[in-house]
C-alpha cells in the first residue's frame, strides 16, 4: 500500500515543532532553543535535517544535544522498503555493539506529533564526500593516499558482520534458513518493489530474474548485512568512519553481499580503488583477518548481478513516481535511463 505523501512544512513552523516537542520529550519547563535548523539534500528516501537543541535542567545547567531528525515524506525512493521503526529498532541494537552508529533517541510513528512520521538520533561530527562528484572523488583519493581511512572503512565492514546479532536482538529482521533462503528472499524483495513501480518491465530484467533464481547460491554462514556499504553513506573525521548511516536495507544474510557490493565497479569511477578509496588486496587481507571469513568472489559475481537487478528495481520505481506526478523530485525523472545502464551491465556479465 503506497504511503500518503506528507505535506510540506516550513523551517520555521518544523523549529517550532521539534521546540515543543523535545521539551514535552526532556520534560524542560522553560524553553528548549533549536538553533541550525538546515535540511539537507542527501539520500532518497528521507528528509534529513540537522540541527542543535539547548536548555536548561531543572538545576539551571545549560544542556545542549546536537541531533539529527528523519521523516517520511511518503513519497520518496524505497517508500515501500523503508521503515522508520525498523531503522530506530537496528540503531538501538547496535548502541551495544562496536559499530560505530549514531545513538537513536526517539521515535514517533504518529505524523500528527511531528508532521510526519520520524525518528530522532544523534548527530555524530564528520563528513560525508559524494562519490559521484569530482570534489568528492579528489577527497577519497587523497585519503588513500595517507592510508589511514581505507583501514578504517574495511574495519567499520568487519564490526558490521562481526556483531552478535542475535545477542543484541537483531533476529527480529528475520533470519533466513542456511541454504538458498537468502538470495530467494532478496530476489522476492525487489520483484515486489517492481511489481509496485507499475513499470512495463525490460526483457533483459525477466532473462536476469530467471538467471537468479536458477543459479542462487547456498548461505552457509549468517551475518549483519547493511545491504548498501559505500563511500557517501558513511561518516568520516579525521580519516576515520566515525558513523555508518543509512540502515535501511539491512538484513540477516550472507556476508558477501556486502562484500560484492564493495567490489562491484557500479560503485566506484575511473578508479580501482573499492569504493573509490580502498586498495583491493588490502580490503582482502584486512576483511579476512579481521571477520575470519574467507572472501568467495564466485558468490560475490552473483551478488553483483543481483545487485543489477535491485538497482533496476530501484530506478523503476524512481521513475514511476516521478512519471505519476508523486513526486516532483527532479533526480527521479533521470533514473529512466539508469534502468538501462543497470541493465547493460547485467546483459555483458550474463554473455549477451
Amino acid at each position: 500500500m503506497s504511503k500518503k505523501p506528507t505535506a510540506e512544512v516550513s523551517a520555521d513552523d518544523l523549529e517550532i515543532i521539534i521546540s515543543n516537542y523535545l521539551a514535552k520529550r526532556l520534560e524542560v519547563s522553560g524553553n528548549v532553543s533549536i538553533s541550525d535548523l538546515t535540511r539537507i539534500a542527501v539520500g532518497w528516501s528521507h528528509e534529513t535535517w540537522l540541527f542543535d537543541a539547548d536548555w536548561l535542567n531543572n538545576d539551571g545547567e545549560h544542556q545542549r544535544l546536537e541531533l539529527c531528525l528523519r521523516r517520511d515524506p511518503g513519497n520518496a525512493l524505497l517508500r515501500e522498503t523503508s521503515d522508520l521503526e525498523e531503522q530506530f529498532k537496528v540503531l538501538k541494537c547496535l548502541e551495544k555493539t562496536d559499530v560505530p552508529s549514531p545513538k537513536a533517541y526517539w521515535l514517533e510513528l504518529d505524523s500528527g506529533t511531528l508532521g510526519a512520521p520520524a525518528l530522532i538520533m544523534e548527530k555524530i561530527p564528520g563528513e560525508c564526500p559524494s562519490p559521484w562528484r569530482k570534489e568528492g572523488r579528489k577527497f577519497y583519493t587523497d585519503a588513500a593516499k595517507r592510508e589511514v581511512l581505507p583501514k578504517s572503512f574495511v574495519d567499520a565492514l568487519c564490526s558490521i558482520h562481526n556483531v552478535d546479532w542475535r545477542s543484541c536482538g537483531l533476529d527480529f529482521l528475520g533470519v533466513p534458513a542456511m541454504g538458498k533462503d537468502f538470495a530467494l528472499a532478496e530476489i522476492a524483495k525487489w520483484q515486489s518493489l517492481i511489481t509496485d513501480s507499475a513499470h512495463p518491465g525490460h526483457p533483459i530484467l525477466a532473462d536476469l530474474i530467471g538467471w537468479l533464481i536458477s543459479n542462487a547460491p547456498s548461505t552457509e554462514r549468517l551475518t549483519l548485512v547493511h545491504g548498501a556499504y559505500r563511500t557517501g553513506n558513511v561518516l568520516i573525521k579525521s580519516d576515520k568512519v566515525s558513523a555508518v548511516l543509512d540502515w535501511e536495507l539491512q538484513v540477516i544474510g550472507d556476508p558477501m553481499y556486502d562484500v560484492a557490493y564493495m567490489l562491484t565497479e557500479l560503485n566506484r569511477e575511473d578508479t580501482d580503488l573499492l569504493s573509490n578509496v580502498v586498495p583491493r588486496d588490502l580490503f582482502f587481507r584486512r576483511y579476512e583477518a579481521n571477520t575470519g571469513i574467507e572472501i568467495d568472489e564466485d558468490k560475490c559475481r552473483y551478488f553483483q548481478l543481483l545487485y543489477a537487478m535491485r538497482s533496476a528495481a530501484f530506478w523503476m520505481s524512481a521513475a514511476g513516481l516521478y512519471a505519476q506526478s508523486k513526486n516532483t523530485d527532479l533526480r527521479l525523472a533521470r533514473t529512466e535511463w539508469s534502468i538501462t545502464v543497470a541493465l547493460e551491465r547485467a546483459a555483458q556479465e550474463l554473455g549477451y
